[in-house]
Parts: C-alpha cells; sequence; structure tokens
C-alpha cells in the first residue's frame, strides 16, 4: 500500500496537503492545493509549511486561499488495503509434525526456528 505523502521539509513528519511550485523566470513561487502525484522539481507540504512559507525578497507568493485538505484515498490505495487485510487473514498452514528421532540428510541443515526476517541458529553451528 501506498504511505501518504509527507511533507518535504527537512524532519516534519506531518503529511502533505500542499504543492509549492517555483516558477522561476517569473520569481514566483506557488502553493497549491497538493498535485495528484508527486512532481519533479515541486515540494509537497503540511499545512503548518504552506501558510508559512515566505519567498525571497523579490519573489512573489501566490498561495491558495482556500482550506488544504488531505487527499481522499484513490481507489488504488483501497484496493492495496483490502489486499493487506487479506493477506493478514489468511490462515497459516500448520507444519507437519517432525519425529526428533529421524536423523536429518547429510546435505540439509536441521530445522531452525523462524519469525519474520529472523532466524534462530542452533548453539552448535
Amino acid at each position: 500500500m501506498r504511505s501518504p505523502r509527507r511533507c518535504s521539509r527537512n524532519g516534519c513528519p506531518r503529511q502533505a496537503v500542499a504543492t509549492l511550485t517555483y516558477v522561476y523566470n517569473e520569481s514566483t513561487a506557488v502553493v497549491g492545493p497538493l498535485a495528484a502525484f508527486a512532481e519533479p522539481h515541486t515540494y509537497d507540504l503540511c499545512e503548518q509549511h504552506a501558510r508559512s512559507l515566505t519567498a525571497p525578497r523579490g519573489w512573489d507568493v501566490v498561495r491558495h486561499e482556500g482550506e488544504f485538505e488531505p487527499p481522499p484515498p484513490t481507489t488504488d490505495d483501497l484496493v492495496a488495503l483490502a489486499e493487506a487485510v487479506r493477506e493478514a487473514a489468511r490462515p497459516v498452514a500448520p507444519r507437519p509434525p517432525q519425529d526428533d528421532h529421524t536423523p536429518h540428510p547429510q546435505n540439509q541443515n536441521p530445522p531452525t526456528g523462524r519469525r519474520g526476517h529472523l532466524r534462530v541458529i542452533p548453539p552448535n553451528h
């Protein structure tokens, strides 16, 4: 699932609600509603940074006057969320019982415990 876009300002963890674009040939910074897609040479801003942005001396700032609202979830987001929930709800197939007295084949390692990306290595290795 796609994660929500975050503010481009360093260290800001808030969700982006506005897009900043510079129009260099007109010396203008434009702060408007969040663009549908992240584009190169634009910056996503949270509401606080969108409202407090200042431009260099000699530049103008054109700012959206309405409310900045987070974008609604797209169909892709909802489908991805539904698939993630389905995947998490799938039952894990039980392992067949193993007899501790059965010797392991020479070319295989003995079974190890595994959870997520970690695994338990037996102490004799």
